[in-house]
């Protein structure tokens, strides 16, 4: 986030050309400053992210000016995941209107045009941005054990990164001393190391962000920040579902979240498209980008809270869409059509699990496993959990390993408890004193009355 204060107004002109190639039409998604923005500092830097990848090609200095009344401001130009960043040769001058204009030739790798002007501005302060970023945290945690083999390795910053410099070349994995490869992005504050294949089992992996990244005012990280992480032990059973930043919410659904008696969060709470209106039932205190109740012991998060909130949530949604694809996706289960659906009573072991209708818990259940087991279970219609039902783990069976994928309404009885991850392509109802060691991350609306929702360890 930049710290001046400058009128800058970004025109992106467009032209509508039509791509036999793809249908997206290229459009401005966010910028940074943000529009409107006040007391921007005068040496930070100015980027524009797009919706689709562009032509690097088109976007120069020859094909974008920066202008103060009539006067040019030089600069560079760098393009690099979906976001051009503009780089002043010098500070901005404090309290000046700034203009910045993309012409029409500036288009996507299909060659369409920008699909119409866009303009943004900001306002720069008198003073420097000499705050140095930090790394507020890792994904995993460093020395974190049995994890799955399709894992991605994430970093959060403390504030806005200059995503040009978040590269293979700063942001590192490697087992032992061979570097493994894979593709860096970077949204947000969170910055995402995605390997190119699976990980190898029972092995330990190191990850590496340099000071080599620097923010949007050109300070770098003060140190190198490294830590460590081991594999799944084995290779016979299946791998997790990667969550990725969906795993950094307890609750995340995309419509509503109705709160109607007090209940206990215990972790944060994302809701995506909908906005913070939607969010009921828990007394929100608001703060720049969350927000806090009484109720949630961690932070709430809306699509239309101050940036880079509404990021951050775009991407968890997706990423808990791509999970519940995966879990969906699994072939060849171990137990198909256990029990014709009705599952009281028994004792499940590690593996993959499919039934093609609703499932019921109509009595206690026991999941039986250790810390590396890990149980997916396809449901392509209910699931319904009566009232006082229990989910019991045994043997160190871990909630996090546990996925629940429910393509119809998840619904847990009044007072029952419930064990592992639900993801949900409609809703997820927890009747009157129900209970969760896990996650609920639902494609609409999550419901809650009285409950006790706990993210898993």
């Amino acid at each position: 986030m930049f710290s001046i204060a400058t009128m800058f107004a970004i025109v992106l002109i467009s032209g509508c050309k039509k791509d036999p190639i793809t249908s997206v039409i290229p459009t401005v998604t966010s910028t940074d400053p943000s529009d409107n923005a006040t007391n921007i500092a005068i040496n930070s830097k100015v980027s524009v992210t797009f919706n689709v990848d562009m032509d690097s090609s088109t976007i120069t200095t020859s094909n974008v000016s920066i202008l103060h009344e009539t006067t040019v401001v030089p600069g560079t130009i760098v393009y690099n995941g979906k976001t051009a960043t503009f780089t002043p040769t010098g500070n901005l001058t404090p309290g000046i209107l700034y203009t910045v204009t993309v012409s029409p030739n500036v288009k996507n790798k299909s060659g369409q045009n920008l699909a119409k002007e866009y303009v943004t501005s900001f306002t720069t302060g008198d003073i420097l941005d000499v705050v140095v970023p930090e790394v507020t945290s890792t994904n995993p945690v460093n020395m974190a054990t049995g994890i799955g083999l399709d894992q991605s390795v994430s970093v959060t910053f403390s504030k806005p990164m200059d995503q040009t410099t978040i590269t293979s070349m700063t942001f590192t994995l490697k087992q032992g001393a061979n570097v493994i490869s894979g593709v860096v992005s970077y949204a947000g504050s969170l910055a995402t190391f995605t390997p190119a294949s699976k990980l190898a089992a029972n092995t330990i992996y190191s990850a590496t962000i340099t000071t080599g990244t620097k923010d949007m005012t050109g300070h770098e990280l003060a140190t190198n920040v490294d830590w460590s992480f081991t594999t799944i032990a084995t290779t016979s059973g299946l791998a997790v579902v990667n969550l990725r930043a969906a795993g950094n919410y307890v609750i995340l659904a995309k419509t509503t979240v109705t709160n109607i008696s007090t209940s206990a969060i215990l972790g944060d709470l994302g809701l995506s498209p909908a906005a913070t209106s939607y969010i009921t039932g828990f007394a929100l205190t608001k703060a720049t980008g969350y927000a806090t109740s009484q109720q949630i012991t961690g932070k709430i998060y809306a699509a239309d809270m101050a940036a880079p909130t509404g990021i951050n949530l775009t991407t968890a949604v997706e990423n808990m869409l791509t999970a519940y694809t995966d879990a969906a996706g699994r072939p060849t289960p171990k137990f198909t059509e256990l029990g014709t659906g009705n599952i009281g009573g028994k004792t499940l072991a590690p593996g993959l699990y499919k039934w093609t209708n609703t499932v019921t818990i109509p009595t206690d259940v026991t999941i039986a496993g250790n810390a590396n087991d890990v149980w997916i279970f396809q449901i392509a219609g209910n699931l319904t959990m009566s009232s006082a039902v229990k989910i019991n783990l045994t043997g160190g069976a871990l909630a996090r390993n546990i996925f629940w994928q429910v393509a119809g309404q998840a619904t847990l009885g009044t007072t029952s408890h419930f064990e592992g991850i639900i993801l949900s392509k409609t809703g997820i109802t927890f009747q009157t004193g129900a209970s969760i060691n896990g996650r609920a991350l639902a494609q609409t609306a999550v419901i809650l009355d009285s409950n006790t929702v706990a993210k898993p360890e």
